[in-house]
């Protein structure tokens, strides 16, 4: 192999890595800031604000004696309060005994702080965190809009029919006699689609300039590849967003229900697809792969997927929505990604899903690149989600996470008094070792994922 052919494969792994550094350096940087700011502003002096753990590169110290840093590693963070030990907030004996004679002094430290400024400071983490994904979420609402009601095109995909009589600004008032139901309606859309013709041209009830025309269209919902999954087959071999399924195994389709249905019943077997792409058509040979999917009603499914979510024949036009429902939909979105994590969690630990559906920091690093590979506004989105995550897995109540300390606190205001130091340095040995077997276990998932990928 010549040299010159990695060179596309070295430039995709520096994008890669240089998009998890980005997600993962926001993430951490707004966690740690959340445990700064409130413990600053409830009397806790920070000695150290790190982001990056490791050697460190960047260091400098502000007016109030806080050294903020940039480390080496970018996999993760910390603040190390005065009294700290540690990241941890493992107690420093020492510091904690010189500090005993001087109240004042004795305040400004983790330890010696009162319980109501610990917890806050504790919890500020994971708030900012899911505060974070709040507003992006809101952000990203905003910018992209919703879609109008009465529906109406947008941007025309490009298709390989060719014969779109639609038009831009065109509203859709019914598809082969069938009236387009209000966009709030689940169920009527639900019947719509499920009524429609399956036709490869369809007619077109519009309202163009005023006046009500006939036109003929493509199937509403062709096999157009609209987003391409990360880590999916059809990412795997360079399927891109814009592609046409036009034949599945020599059978043309032109519908997106028609591929659906080969992939779900394929059992895994390869498929050779023809794809259209900008006027030119491509081969491709892939396997369906067994993912397991979130349900609306709760709980899992376990069906063959490609990796590719398709769209209408049409960018439905947008019309924007104001700060307060983005705001609004920016806590569904997030009461969202916690209900599906939670969900998916407790579906690995009862056996239902296959615990392979853990990713570590390899898998991040592949998604960060694959949505960043997707335009601005997908790769802020994906900010929000793995911030999130984030703060939901901090929440835990394991030794050494947010969570645990939480759950210390408690216990020190329902008995009266803190655990024991020899207490707390079991239980948290206990839960570094955890943390460390979750993070090994999550890598190795990644890399067999990756070399079963590589060899399908």
């Amino acid at each position: 192999m010549e040299i010159f052919s990695l060179i596309p494969q070295f430039g995709g792994l520096l994008y890669t890595i240089l998009s998890f550094v980005v997600v993962l350096s926001v993430v951490v940087a707004v966690h740690e800031y959340g445990h700064y700011i409130v413990g600053r502003w409830s009397g806790i002096h920070a000695d150290v604000f790190s982001i990056g753990i490791g050697p460190v590169l960047f260091s400098r110290v502000d007016k109030r004696g806080t050294r903020w840093q940039v480390a080496a590693l970018p996999l993760g963070g910390f603040v190390k309060f005065k009294g700290d030990s540690d990241a941890a907030s493992g107690k420093d004996a020492d510091a904690m005994q010189a500090a005993e004679n001087d109240p004042a002094e004795l305040r400004s430290t983790m330890h010696g702080a009162p319980l109501w400024a610990r917890s806050l400071t504790v919890a500020a983490g994971p708030v900012f965190n899911f505060a974070l994904s709040i507003v992006v979420f809101s952000a990203v609402l905003m910018v992209r809009g919703e879609a109008s009601d009465p529906l109406a095109v947008g941007e025309i995909h490009n298709l390989p029919a060719g014969f779109h009589q639609l038009a831009q600004g065109d509203e859709i008032l019914a598809v082969d006699g069938i009236d387009i139901p209000d966009a709030e309606s689940d169920t009527g859309w639900r019947e719509f689609t499920a009524g429609i013709p399956l036709q490869a041209i369809l007619n077109y009830t519009v309202r163009r300039d005023g006046q009500t025309l006939d036109v003929e269209g493509p199937y509403l919902f062709p096999p157009l590849a609209n987003r391409i999954a990360p880590r999916s087959a059809a990412g795997d071999i360079g399927m891109e967003a814009g592609d046409v399924i036009t034949s599945v195994d020599g059978t043309p389709v032109f519908a997106f229900d028609q591929l659906k249905d080969v992939v779900e019943s394929s059992d895994g077997r390869t498929l050779m697809l023809d794809v259209w792409r900008d006027g030119e058509t491509l081969e491709f040979a892939l396997a369906p792969r067994r993912v397991d999917e979130p349900q609306a009603e709760g709980g899992f499914a376990t069906s063959w997927r490609i990796g590719i979510a398709g769209g209408m024949a049409f960018e439905p036009a947008t019309s924007t929505i104001g700060p307060i429902e983005a705001v609004q939909g920016g806590v569904m979105q997030t009461y969202g990604v916690i209900k599906g994590s939670l969900s998916g969690l407790w579906h690995m630990i009862t056996g239902q899903i296959s615990a392979k559906n853990m990713s570590g920091p390899i898998g991040i690093a592949e998604t960060s690149g694959a949505f960043a590979s997707q335009g601005v506004l997908n790769f802020i989105a994906f900010i929000a989600v793995l911030s999130t995550a984030i703060g939901l897995l901090n929440l835990f109540p394991i030794p050494i996470l947010d969570g645990g300390h939480l759950v210390f606190f408690a216990y020190e205001a329902i008995v009266g008094r803190a655990p024991s130091d020899a207490a707390l340095r079991v239980l948290m040995g206990t839960g570094l070792a955890m943390i460390l077997s979750l993070m090994v276990f999550a890598t190795w998932n990644d890399v067999s994922n990756l070399v079963t990928r590589f060899f399908s």
